[in-house]
């Protein structure tokens, strides 16, 4: 089976996008990692947050995510 046939647009009616939402987790996570006492690289999770984000913007554009 291609991958055209096992993925299929999501439906308009979201009412907000995938992206949107991640982003959102994402700084949840930022600072609850920040304000912990564990070691935390912040410029390397911003950077993979902003590659999975650019990731999910493009599929969102294409109707699949």
């Amino acid at each position: 089976m291609s991958l055209e046939t096992e993925i299929k647009p999501l439906p308009s009616y979201r009412q907000k996008a995938v992206s949107e939402e991640f982003a959102v987790y994402c700084e949840a996570v930022f600072e609850r990692r920040r304000n912990s006492e564990e070691d935390f690289d912040e410029a390397a999770y911003r950077e993979a947050m902003e590659l999975a984000l650019a990731r999910l913007r493009k599929l969102e554009e294409e109707g699949l995510a």
